[in-house]
Formats: C-alpha cells, sequence, structure tokens
C-alpha cells in the first residue's frame, strides 16, 4: 500500500493535517534513504501533535518493515498516552513498565512503548531482551536519558523527537547524538493556520539578582522560594492575576513548593477557587484535583514541575509564570499548557513574573532552531543576563495606582539625572534616596486622611521604591545584592517615619 493511501485510511479514523503528513513525509524520506542505524531530531512546537505524527509514523512503519518499533519516554503518565494513541492508529503495542520482568509473548507485539528508566534496568538484567528492533522514537529526546539506550540499538533508526532541540544539559549537546535536524511549522504559523490559540502576554518587571544558579543551570529553588514567597511577590502575583485573568481557568507555575503552599494561602484568602499540586500529592488525591479542575470553570492550579509534561487541559485560558527560568525548553513547555485551541476558544493569557519574555523573546517570536541545534553554546552565552535585563527596566505607575495619587502633580524622579547632579556638586549619593523619601512621604499623605491610610498607601509603592533603589544601585556600581536588599528594607522603615514626621506637621500648620 501507498503512502499516500495509508494516509487516508487513517484520516478517516484520526484527522491528520497538512503540516503533519507533510513532516511525515520529510521524515520517512530519511527513513527511506538514510543509513538503517541513522539518528535524526525532529522539532514541533507542543500542541502541534508530535505524539500524532511518530503513532502514524509508526504505523506505516510496520506496514512496509518486517522490524519491531520501540517508543521511549520519561514519564509513566506519557507511556499510558502514547500506548492510547498507537492504539487509535491501530497499532498494538505493549508497554514495558516496572511490573514486567521479562517479554515471553514479545512474539505477539510489533511496537514496545517504555520508560528510559525501566527498559535500562530490565535490559541490564538480561532477562529481557526486544528482538529484530528497526526503530526506535525517542519522546521529549532534549531530556539525555536515553543516551543510556544507544549502545542496545546500534543498529535500528533512531528518530527523536522534541518541541526543544537543546539538550537539557549543555555538556551533552544534541549534536553528539543526532546527525540533522528537521524543523516543522513555527508557533505563529499554526496560530494563524488556526491549530494553536494566540498568546496575549504581559511582562510585570521582577528583579531577580538575588536568585542563584544552581549546578543544572537554571536558578536554585531555595533562591527563588525566598523570593517568590515574600509579601511583595505575593501581592504583586494577586495584582497581576485580577488585573488580567480574574475568572479565568488558570495555571501558575513555581519554582518551589513553599512557593505554591504561599500561592495557595494568599489567593485562598482573597475568596479565590484555588487548590496545589506537587509531585508529593498522592496519585487519588491528583486525579481528584485534576477532575476538579477540569470541570471548574474559574478554577486556579498551583503547581511546582508536574504539570509540564504529560499534562493536557484543553480548557485552561490562563497560564502564569510565577518563576524565572533559564531553559527554553521549560518555558515554551510551560506556555504551552494553554495553547490548544477549542472553538470556543481562540486566545490565552500569559502572565510573566519572571522576566522570561525578555529573556527568550515571545511565546509565537521566530527562533532559528537550527542554529540553536548546532551551535547551543553560542546560543546560551548570547541570552541576555538578568543584570542586563534589569538595567534597561522603566518604572510607570499603573493607572489605577496614579488614580490614588491624583492629588499629587509630579510622581516620578529620575535617578540617573539626580546622581549626576550630587556628583556635579559635590554631594553624597544618599542625598538621592533622601529626596526621594521625602517625595513618597508627602504623596501618601496630601492623597489621605489620616495617618494608617497614609501608612497603607505607601505599601503600593513597593514596585516603584524596588525600581529607584535598583537604578541607584546602577550608578553606584559594583553593589552586592545583600546591600540593594538592606536598601530597599532600610527605605521602606524610613517611609514610615518620614510619613509620620511629615502627617504631624500637617496637623501642625492646620493648628
Amino acid at each position: 500500500m501507498s503512502h499516500k493511501d495509508t494516509s487516508i485510511e487513517i484520516e478517516e479514523k484520526k484527522e491528520l493535517y497538512s503540516y503533519q503528513l507533510g513532516d511525515i513525509d520529510r521524515i520517512f524520506e530519511r527513513l527511506d534513504n538514510a543509513p538503517h542505524n541513522y539518528h535524526l531530531l525532529y522539532q514541533l512546537p507542543t500542541g502541534g501533535g508530535k505524539t500524532v505524527i511518530f503513532s502514524e509514523i509508526t504505523r506505516r512503519y510496520l506496514a512496509q518493515h518486517k522490524k519491531k518499533v520501540v517508543v521511549l519516554t520519561h514519564r509513566i503518565e506519557l507511556c499510558k498516552q502514547t500506548s492510547k494513541m498507537l492504539k487509535g492508529f491501530d497499532v498494538k503495542n505493549k508497554i514495558i513498565n516496572s511490573t514486567i520482568k521479562e517479554l515471553p509473548d514479545q512474539d505477539e507485539y510489533s511496537c514496545f512503548v517504555a520508560m528510559v528508566e525501566t527498559l535500562k534496568n530490565r535490559l541490564n538484567d538480561e532477562k529481557l531482551q526486544i528482538d529484530n528492533v528497526g526503530l526506535v522514537i525517542i519522546d521529549e529526546a532534549h531530556y539525555n536519558s536515553f543516551r543510556k539506550l544507544l549502545g542496545a540499538f546500534k543498529n535500528a533508526f533512531i528518530l527523536g523527537v522534541t518541541a526543544t532541540p537543546l539538550s537539557s544539559n549543555i555538556k551533552l549537546p544534541m549534536y553528539e547524538n543526532y546527525s540533522e535536524l528537521i524543523v516543522g511549522d513555527t508557533i505563529q504559523n499554526l496560530i494563524d493556520k488556526g491549530f494553536l490559540a494566540k498568546a496575549t502576554t504581559y511582562s510585570y518587571d521582577v528583579g531577580l539578582t538575588s536568585l542563584k544558579v544552581g549546578i543544572n543551570g537554571d536558578y536554585t529553588v531555595k533562591s527563588s522560594d525566598d523570593l517568590y514567597s515574600n509579601m511583595v511577590m505575593q501581592e504583586k502575583l494577586l495584582h497581576a492575576y485580577s488585573e488580567k485573568s480574574l475568572g479565568k481557568k488558570t495555571l501558575i507555575f513555581n519554582n518551589g513548593i513553599h512557593t505554591s503552599l504561599y500561592v495557595y494561602e494568599t489567593f485562598k484568602a482573597a475568596g479565590y477557587n484555588i487548590r496545589h499540586l506537587d509531585n508529593t500529592t498522592s496519585n487519588e488525591e491528583r486525579k481528584d484535583i485534576l477532575h476538579w479542575f477540569k470541570k471548574t470553570p474559574d478554577a486556579i492550579l498551583t503547581s511546582v514541575g508536574i504539570l509540564t509534561t504529560g499534562f493536557d487541559e484543553p480548557t485552561v485560558e490562563s497560564i502564569i509564570l510565577n518563576r524565572a527560568t533559564k531553559s527554553i525548553t521549560l518555558y515554551f513547555q510551560m506556555i504551552g499548557r494553554g495553547s490548544r485551541k477549542l472553538p470556543h476558544k481562540d486566545n490565552f493569557t500569559v502572565i510573566d513574573l519572571g522576566n522570561n519574555a525578555l529573556r527568550f523573546g515571545l511565546w509565537n517570536d521566530p527562533i532559528d532552531w537550527q542554529h540553536i541545534f548546532k551551535s547551543p553554546e553560542y546560543y546560551l552565552e548570547s541570552l541576555r543576563d538578568d543584570a542586563e535585563i534589569e538595567s534597561n527596566f522603566k518604572y510607570s505607575m499603573p493607572e489605577a495606582l496614579r488614580k490614588k495619587f491624583s492629588k499629587s502633580k509630579d510622581i516620578s524622579m529620575d535617578v540617573n539625572e539626580e546622581f549626576k547632579f550630587t556628583v556635579k556638586n559635590n554631594l553624597k549619593a544618599k542625598t538621592i534616596l533622601e529626596k526621594s523619601l521625602e517625595q513618597h512621604a508627602t504623596m501618601c499623605v496630601v492623597n489621605t486622611k489620616d495617618l494608617l491610610s497614609a501608612r497603607k498607601l505607601s505599601k503600593e509603592l513597593n514596585d516603584d521604591i524596588e525600581y529607584r533603589i535598583r537604578q541607584y544601585c546602577i550608578c553606584l556600581g559594583n553593589v552586592t545584592k545583600n546591600y540593594r536588599s538592606w536598601l530597599i528594607e532600610d527605605y521602606t522603615l524610613k517611609l514610615t517615619i518620614a510619613i509620620g514626621r511629615i502627617y504631624r506637621l500637617q496637623i501642625m500648620e492646620e493648628l
């Protein structure tokens, strides 16, 4: 049976789109003409249907060759989903999980689905051997665990599939294991063709210089928890949600369990419908939470590293990145959870609280994946660091907050100009902060009726204070993170005192 005939047959069972069929043909051109042990990598955005594509590839391959197919995943949930999809393409398959010790019935199956670690352990036991394998498909190929199994399939064609062809370990670049990359359609093209929902991104500037980078190249959980668990960040998150995602089904991604639990308590106290999920949640409770999330229109689910892969809930309307990451793979995985298109859903919201869009670009921006595949080190070195990103921040008071200071004509300060003035006039740099404090304190007193209200209003200046301190530190140069943090705390304390002083003077004048 020809490629065209089998495609039509499957289209009647499971719709295959034109871009998917085109990529399948490109992959089969390599399967048919490259060496039998060729290593090919295929990229397609999250939501583009990678599982559908390699299921059809498996079906066609088995129809044309008298060899077997092995599909490797890195999580048990993906094993189950992959097996189900393959069955939808009439591919009889067997899952090799922890309960499978031997394969006495292997002749009954032409396709096996397994987790990398599980299969490695079984092969090491020498009790399990899959004979006559011609094609190995590796899902989420950017993970490096599959390298452990390459020796067991030296004579098979290896097809890696990923949305982001950048290794999770920079020391193990993907070009060392794959000879070629085939790039699928872009996110923007899939949006334009109606296959993916359009994302509207709202970025909130966040100071990240307190974060530390761990051995894996990403921000550590502890430093992230320290930053994102504080009251200022919790208030910023709550404000961002109420401003841009109120009433929408929302996924909140965090870097640490402590942060996610704080988010849960903050939103719960504010009266919002929220649940928390992490890798310590029992299977039964997780199942209950995901069922609740699916059925509840305004549900908010805060989570930690568990819903980035193997989770598909098309009704998600809003994604909140309540974390920063240096992993472009994670960035795309998180946003991709909201990109599924539905008849009544053409758009979704992304709230970025980690400067991620400034680091990687918008989710639908064009990316040269061939360049990243061939020169990953150069790409990673070219990413903007936090100091550079933050040096370009320009604070603009939100309109709703500006109304609360309507009686104040001047609410801004150019810290750079003020610094030049101090240098020119041989003044101490701290006079800049003293002037800023006086302005902020006066703004709070003038726009309120009592001392308590003035001090309460001052809490809403946190973003402006953080911005001014950051600019001040840039002017000083070589300022430590601890010193900058101390300056913010000291400023906040002095602001409270200054408000009390100005309020008392105002009372005295009225007398």
